[in-house]
């Protein structure tokens, strides 16, 4: 089958190549009969050579058109095989005697073998021979035939006559590869003789070549184009070469020269043809591509001669018709061409790169001589401002439209890793090579120091041709580029030139810069760009190498910040006065705002006290604008506001947006509140929201991550609700949940909501999650009463949360209940946020204590039963009854993962589909309740008794307290069941005995203050206490922790600890709720201690008077501070927590580091790890770890340092990353941290992880948790 396949293919290749000479000899015979090839014919030798191919095949390709019809073939089959299959055969069998099996090569090269040798035989010069006279006769038939035909439609319309005039044939339109798309006919006679007279030398034969070139490009197939595209390419590249050329870059260019016309069109229509080429070449084989592409990089290499350096060369001509290089960035758009252009350039035309490489350099050495003779006005590229109608170019011109086409260029070539591999390069007359990073600081000190260029001639689009804007825009692009950035931009040596400018402005040194403030502007935009990433920041921040960063050097964030702030106090002699100035200080600023948005850059930005020096500068715009008259509606907006007005409006929305940004991080915000512009700033945010609502920006990630920082504070919380924010998100609300959206028009029903919560609602539903923290939930609900109004109406819309609670949660009266139009949906709204408030235990006890929450859901409850003849019956399952019943146990047991257990809020196939028991009354049922862990066995243990010993021991050695960690930590690894119960309160209550002794571990000096017993009978505490306590020993008992009256020995201790604190608080005038009364909430850290110690309220009292010289209180044990005499009156006014501005913030920074993924999750649910962290913290973990973990949790930040508070958060984040993952991207990342225990979590599991962030952050940490003493801010 094989053979017989092959001596087909031979016999239809022989046909083909038969009738192709044929067809040619027909062809001449043809001109030789009309006396066609004689003299007049050679006057188009040099077309034909240049076409000779093309003419062939197109030949070839009309005779098989007009004469192929079936008969025709059959015919001339027949006639080969009897002729030549005799021939064929016996070489088949020749070539496969030697070869019995052969592969794909071996088939295609008996194709070869066989048919060159058939060719070469005799009977083929035979057949040849015969068949030629045949075909004569059939042609002149036909010419015949058609000369008849034609002479019938003579009378056709002119149109026609026209098409048949001008040229061989007319195309259809079709781009395809194949000749049955176009239609071709023979020219009688005449034609031939007017085409021959219009060639005629005297006639400028030029036009009629590059007609026919233009014509060629337009109308025909790849494959063509591609031959008329490299002989015309080739045709250019040796009309350079030759003798024939002598243009000289220093003569100029005079294009209206008809020699030098022509050659642009030349030129141009390569150009127009190299843009166009790459929408098709992807359907064709690479090979014709890589035809074109090669053609027009040996083109583009010609080299001048040694002796010639003046030579004008043909990029030059490519550059004036391109002089963005558009050609090269369509040729490197695609994976497909870009291969091909970068391995021909890195194998044979490097050259070409080298070139520009060595102009640019030449263009910047000019660039510096103008610079030294302090000259404003280049001639290289600024002399071409005479009359418009010069058509001239003059030496320097040409050289700088060179410039720009090799600037271009290079900037697309660096944008691909293939291009960055062509550097380094070698130039000749440099001795070392020119790397990617030379490349780049030149480009960048082409901003600087190449002189501004007008819009002349040579810019008469709206672009702007300038060096320093071209370079912009090539920066701009590599910065969105991230692979690109890293590998060219991030580099000292760039960052260094970018700043030269800056650091000599700093130093007074005089810079000569044309257009000095937009330069610096630009140069900043491109800092802000570098900024934005996170690679770019970090070596903005340290440099290239961190650890190798040089002291005597500061790094960029040193210069950009000193630069700033002399700016904002007008301190830099050349820049002061100038109108300007704003938009440099602002685009500056900008960049600033890029690093200290981020907990890193914050933490280098610091000591310049930038939120100082923009909130200064803010009160004095601010009371420029208070007299900026307010815009009359209808008058002209010029008369009525000046644009010195708008200015001083636009610069004061500048600096607070800047100061807003601060609030992006813990530390920022705490920042932020010492300048006193909190307010101003939340009404600044909300103005710009509610714009961008109307635009559909609301959702925009770094707004809410501000918002929710902004609401973890009492202070930003005020902010909110003083803004109208709060009103407008719960008016918002109200309008999805209750009137929907009365936009559109309804054609159906509304569907009834599958979800608890429908989807048109959970963006509010979260919005307000993130909002109520519990420092903003006691500022806003304390003391507030519950409306409980005898009539709503319809038409009352909620405006604060207190109507939220009081409409959606607290449903204790008909009124309420008739006056929601959604009354299930929009009740189980409420309970659902009811239940992610309660999870935070403190505004539990707030809503309890303020609202009795249980005791209206138990009413509920109770009413929600069937009635029966006998009274009360079973109670009626549905969505509201089965909420309420889950609310009521997370909020009446405490516990973590394996202490409760909560019923689920679904309801299961089958004959029961709730198997939870209900209740309308305490106790709970007991089902609840999570059997308590029996205690492991006490084995004895040499590590444990050691460390027991060593605590005890009263003398203590040198390191006492680093041996104790260690073995600490090697019993924690070894065998963490055993640190528990009164092994843990011995070890936690004899180390801490000895640190409060020792003057180098004591941080807080406390006096010599002890409460006794009698002094406190007659205190009271407050109804959040006692609710505390209450839950405290239900939970110690379930433990069995606690006996009987551990009530009364609880709040013995907080009375104690109570008044104890107080001698250390000042006394703070503010319109803070949290800083008029005690601590606002409940102390969950002395509860965890007084069961830790068993329920004995005089042990615990004594450790934790003890435990408060030591700086590992501050964030333990969260009352410790408040109002503390110890911390600057700032920090005190702000009601800012430094477990917040402190462990919050660098838990967000080290979560950056360790767990990018994670904090990218964060960020896009518009949540804060701050928040939630802050939430754990405070209740020491309650309901979210077991107590053993809990217990775990607190000797290990007593025993290894207050920054382990921060590692075992990051731990937290690193043992949930994948849950975080998978509810971030279900859009409930906030309620599964709230509501959710952390399963599965081990303190002694993480243990090692924790001891390697220690080796890296410690020092770092401690001295930052060290300054909440002395808060310089």
């Amino acid at each position: 089958m094989l053979i017989m396949t092959t001596l087909k293919k031979i016999k239809a290749y022989c046909v083909f190549t038969s009738f192709k000479f044929i067809s040619l000899e027909v062809i001449n015979s043809y001109f030789k009969a009309r006396g066609l090839l004689g003299e007049k014919i050679s006057n188009v030798n040099i077309m034909l050579k240049i076409f000779e191919s093309e003419l062939k095949e197109a030949c070839c390709i009309l005779i098989l058109y007009i004469c192929c019809s079936y008969e025709f073939v059959k015919y001339l089959r027949q006639y080969i095989n009897n002729t030549l299959g005799s021939v064929i055969e016996e070489e088949t069998e020749k070539f496969t005697s030697a070869q019995n099996q052969f592969d794909g090569s071996g088939y295609d090269t008996l194709v070869q073998r066989v048919t060159k040798q058939t060719r070469e035989s005799k009977e083929y010069r035979e057949m040849m021979h015969a068949l030629k006279n045949v075909m004569m006769v059939v042609v002149e038939s036909l010419i015949n035939k058609f000369e008849e035909d034609r002479m019938r439609n003579k009378e056709l319309g002119s149109k026609t006559k026209k098409e048949r005039q001008s040229g061989y044939y007319t195309d259809n339109g079709s781009d395809s590869d194949s000749s049955l798309n176009q239609s071709y006919t023979f020219m009688s006679q005449e034609q031939l003789q007017l085409l021959v007279e219009r060639l005629d030398p005297i006639q400028p034969k030029e036009e009629k070549i590059l007609r026919f070139y233009a014509k060629s490009f337009s109308s025909s197939p790849f494959n063509m184009t591609r031959e008329v595209y490299t002989s015309l390419a080739r045709h250019l590249e040796l009309y350079f070469l030759s003798g024939e050329y002598s243009l000289r870059i220093s003569a100029g260019l005079d294009v209206s020269n008809k020699d030098v016309n022509n050659l642009l069109k030349k030129v141009r229509l390569l150009n127009e043809y190299q843009k166009e080429a790459p929408s098709s070449w992807i359907r064709h084989p690479e090979k014709y591509m890589e035809e074109v592409v090669e053609s027009t990089l040996s083109l583009l290499s010609v080299k001048h001669e040694p002796n010639h350096p003046d030579f004008l060369s043909p990029v030059y001509f490519l550059a004036l018709l391109d002089i963005k290089a558009v050609w090269f960035k369509k040729w490197t758009h695609a994976h497909y061409s870009r291969t091909v252009v970068f391995r021909l350039l890195e194998k044979k035309y490097k050259s070409l790169i080298n070139a520009a490489v060595q102009h640019c350099l030449d263009y910047f050495e000019f660039c510096k001589a103008t610079v030294n003779t302090k000259s404003r006005v280049s001639d290289y590229s600024q002399q071409h401002c005479s009359d418009k109608q010069n058509f001239s170019y003059t030496g320097p011109e040409l050289q700088y439209v060179y410039f720009v086409h090799s600037l271009c260029l290079l900037g697309r070539l660096l944008l691909y890793k293939q291009g960055q591999n062509l550097f380094p390069v070698q130039l000749k007359n440099k001795k070392d090579s020119v790397s990617i990073t030379d490349l780049l600081v030149l480009f960048t000190q082409l901003i600087y120091y190449s002189p501004s260029y007008p819009k002349t001639a040579l810019a008469v689009h709206t672009d702007s041709y300038s060096p320093a804007s071209l370079v912009m825009e090539i920066l701009q692009v590599f910065c969105d580029q991230t692979g690109c950035a890293a590998e060219c931009l991030y580099a000292d040596a760039v960052i260094d030139a970018l700043l030269d400018p800056v650091q000599s402005l700093l130093n007074g040194t005089e810079v000569y810069v044309n257009c000095l403030e937009t330069t610096l502007s630009d140069v900043a935009d491109i800092l802000a760009r570098i900024a934005a990433v996170e690679d770019g920041l970090s070596l903005l921040l340290y440099g290239e190498n961190e650890k190798a960063a040089k002291e005597d050097r500061p790094t960029a964030v040193h210069v950009i910040a000193q630069f700033t702030k002399k700016l904002l106090h007008d301190d830099i002699s050349l820049l002061s006065g100038s109108k300007s100035s704003p938009v440099l200080k602002g685009a500056f600023i900008f960049v600033c705002r890029q690093m200290y948005r981020t907990c890193e850059g914050l933490q280098v930005l610091i000591p310049y006290g930038l939120h100082e020096s923009i909130g200064e500068a803010w009160k004095k715009t601010s009371l420029l604008s208070e007299r900026v008259p307010t815009p009359v509606t209808g008058a002209d907006s010029t008369s009525s506001i000046s644009l010195e007005s708008k200015n001083i409006l636009l610069w004061e929305e500048t600096l607070l947006d800047a100061l807003l940004n601060f609030s992006a991080t813990p530390k920022g915000l705490f920042l932020l509140h010492s300048t006193g512009t909190m307010n101003d700033c939340v009404n600044f945010m909300f103005r710009s929201l509610s714009k961008k609502l109307q635009i559909n920006e609301y959702e925009e990630f770094g707004n809410r991550v501000i918002v929710t920082q902004i609401a973890a504070t009492p202070t930003g919380a005020v902010a909110l609700q003083s803004s109208g924010f709060i009103k407008a998100l719960v008016t918002e609300l109200w309008a999805l949940l209750e009137c929907g959206n009365d936009d559109l028009r309804i054609t159906q029903p509304k569907s009834t909501p599958v979800d608890p919560i429908d989807k048109s609602c959970q963006k509010p539903f979260l919005f307000l999650i993130n909002l109520l923290s519990y420092p903003a939930v006691f500022e806003l609900l304390n003391k507030q009463d519950i409306p409980n109004k005898p009539m709503y109406s319809l038409r009352e819309v909620p405006t604060d949360i207190i109507d939220i609670i009081d409409r959606l949660i607290i449903l204790n009266s008909e009124a309420k209940i008739h006056s929601l139009f959604s009354y299930e949906q929009s009740h189980i709204f409420g309970l659902r946020l009811l239940n992610v408030l309660c999870c935070e235990l403190n505004t539990l006890l707030l809503l309890e204590t303020q609202y009795k929450v249980s005791h209206i859901l138990l009413t509920a409850q109770e009413e929600n039963v069937t009635e029966t003849s006998e009274g009360p019956g079973d109670f009626i399952i549905d969505g509201l009854s089965v909420e309420r019943n889950h609310v009521l146990v997370r909020m009446n047991l405490i516990g973590g993962p394996q202490e409760r257990i909560l019923p689920l809020r679904v309801l299961d196939k089958g004959s029961d589909p709730y198997p939870w028991p209900m209740f309308s009354s305490f106790p709970l049922p007991k089902c609840y309740l999570a059997e308590v862990p029996r205690k492991a066995e006490f084995r004895q243990d040499k590590d444990l008794d050691k460390l027991l010993s060593l605590v005890k021991s009263p003398e203590k050695q040198t390191g006492w307290t680093e041996i104790c960690r260690k073995q600490f930590c090697k019993v924690m690894k070894a065998r963490p069941d055993i640190i528990s119960g009164t092994i843990l309160a011995e070890l936690i209550e004899n180390f801490v005995s000895h640190l409060s002794e020792s003057r180098l571990d004591c941080f807080f000096s406390t006096g010599n203050s002890k409460a006794v017993d009698t002094d406190v009978k007659n205190e009271s505490l407050s109804s959040v206490q006692q609710l505390g306590i209450e839950m405290t020993v239900r939970y110690g008992k379930y433990l069995n922790l606690l006996k009987g009256h551990a009530e009364s020995a609880l709040c013995f201790v907080l009375k104690n600890c109570e008044k104890f604190l107080k001698q250390q608080q000042r006394t703070v005038v503010s319109s803070l709720c949290c800083l008029q009364e005690c601590y606002a909430g409940y102390d969950w850290f002395a509860s965890s201690v007084f069961l830790i110690m068993s329920g004995d309220g005089e042990k615990t009292l004594t450790f934790l008077q003890r435990f408060s010289h030591l700086l590992v209180s501050a964030f333990l044990w969260l009352p410790r501070l408040h109002r503390s005499m110890h911390l600057p009156i700032t920090t005190v006014e702000s009601g800012i927590h430094p477990v917040y501005f402190c462990s919050a913030h660098h838990i967000e920074m080290l979560l950056k580091a360790e767990l990018p993924l994670v904090f990218s999750a964060f960020h896009m649910s518009g949540f804060t790890p701050s928040q939630i962290c802050l939430q754990w913290i405070t209740q020491c973990f309650w309901n979210y770890m077991d107590w053993s973990e809990i217990c775990h949790y607190i000797a290990l930040c007593i025993f290894l340092g207050p920054d382990y508070q921060i590692y075992m958060c990051i731990s937290v984040f690193k043992h949930l990353q994948q849950d975080i993952l998978k509810h971030t991207e279900a859009q409930d990342l906030q309620v599964f941290l709230k509501e959710e225990a952390l399963h599965g979590f081990r303190v002694s599991d993480y243990l090692e992880y924790m001891g390697s962030l220690e080796a890296i952050y410690r020092p770092m940490l401690l001295k930052d948790m060290r300054s909440i003493k002395v808060q310089n801010t």
